[in-house]
């Protein structure tokens, strides 16, 4: 008996775009998904580091009497012979002290920002320590030059992220934290607050932004001055 063999039915045009419009709406379902887990990745892995360099600034208080400032530089050379460079006023400048003390990291002052880049851990010589791009956390001054210490008011902010366009203007990026910053406090505690989308601000307690000052805020009648990272490309 002579059996009759029917070739297999391939795809018709019309099925082959129904599947791909079926995987395109599915991959636009899931990618915004997908983006708020790596804005909360990167918002994490920064308060992680953030306390890192809260415990550093810690034990830097207890060799030298304060947080990182110009004071310190001078002292900081001294006491090490080290030859990496302090001058500059950004906030790289200011933690690569904590290098030269004996922080044997750069990882730690990463944050996930556009201006930023991870960091390769060379820092033995003043081109590669804490170069361009790789400190992504703004350093707070209670006044210009002048470092905080473990004296001061516990609430009172250290370093933050992200700033937008690496300013320190104290306006933060929304994009990269979605939506939040990351506030390292005195006590090493590290907040995450909403970015305002109205002017990019973020409050620090009683509605406060978190550079005003005055009574009742956690500054009292100190102007604190925030120093920004020195981000890639410049």
């Amino acid at each position: 008996m002579k059996t009759n063999h029917t070739a297999p039915r391939g795809f018709t045009l019309v099925e082959l775009l129904v599947v791909i419009v079926i995987i395109a709406a599915l991959a636009g379902l899931s990618a915004p998904m997908i983006l708020r887990q790596q804005k909360s990745a990167a918002r994490t892995e920064a308060v992680s580091n953030a306390r890192q360099v809260g415990l550093g600034l810690l034990e830097f208080d207890q060799e030298y009497g304060s947080f990182p400032d110009d004071t310190t530089a001078e002292d900081v050379k001294d006491a090490t012979g080290t030859e990496l460079s302090f001058d500059g006023g950004t906030s790289n400048d200011y933690f690569r002290q904590l290098i030269a003390f004996g922080i044997k990291s750069e990882k730690i002052f990463f944050a996930k920002t556009p201006y930023t880049r991870k960091p390769d851990d060379v820092y033995n010589s003043n081109a590669e320590a804490l170069k361009e791009g790789e400190c992504g956390f703004g350093y707070i001054l209670i006044e210009q030059g002048v470092g905080n210490s473990t004296a001061g008011n516990a609430g009172q902010p250290v370093a933050c992220a992200p700033l937008l366009n690496a300013q320190e203007n104290w306006e933060f990026d929304a994009n990269p934290f979605g939506g939040k910053a990351v506030v390292l406090r005195l006590d090493n505690s590290v907040d995450q607050p909403l970015i305002r989308e109205s002017d990019n601000m973020v409050t620090v307690g009683k509605g406060r932004t978190i550079q005003e000052t005055g009574p009742d805020s956690v500054w009292d009648d100190l102007n604190p001055v925030l120093s920004a990272p020195k981000k890639r490309g410049n």
